[in-house]
């Protein structure tokens, strides 16, 4: 992979980390926990929340010694994985790379959180009538939209060679 690609790539990832961080560090700062701001009524707030468990509040109720452990063990091999993925992906395959280095990023941001607090700091709260979306921040963003776009390109990906022929 060229250096100026795997720059490009590294920002991303940096980036995204370093936007979740900055936005779940001003939340902390500026906001009591469970305090709400609404944005947009009836459809968006910011809203101050830790998620001691994984997406939408799975393992919440665990002890905190074994989400710790899990969520390590977890993340450590999810990074491992991507990272294998990002290598093996062909040379041109720009939304692939893009595509993971925007899940890195988020991963990598919501385990700072995890490492340093114990549990993720969510503020992006959407809502419409009865039904409430549970709150994420910038890093499940990332995550989201990566792997989206990930699913999307592996779907729809075409072959620009025939099945794989034997040479003698």
């Amino acid at each position: 992979m060229a250096k100026g690609r795997m720059a490009l790539l590294a920002l991303v990832a940096v980036g995204t980390i370093v936007l979740d961080q900055i936005a779940k560090s001003y939340i902390v700062d500026r906001m009591r926990l469970h305090e709400s701001i609404q944005v947009i009524p009836d459809f968006f707030s910011i809203t101050y929340i830790r998620n001691p468990g994984a997406a939408f509040g799975l393992l919440a109720s665990s002890s905190a010694g074994f989400r710790m452990l899990f969520f390590a063990l977890t993340s450590v091999g999810a990074l491992i994985l991507l990272s294998v993925i990002l290598f093996r992906l062909p040379k041109n395959d720009w939304l692939g790379q893009f595509s993971i280095a925007a899940i890195l990023g988020g991963a990598v941001g919501n385990l700072l959180d995890r490492l340093r607090l114990g549990e993720v700091v969510d503020f992006l709260d959407f809502y419409m009538k009865g039904y409430h979306w549970p709150a994420f921040n910038v890093a499940d963003s990332a995550i989201s939209v990566g792997v989206f776009f990930l699913v999307l390109h592996f779907a729809f990906e075409k072959q620009e060679a025939g099945p794989a022929t034997e040479q003698s």
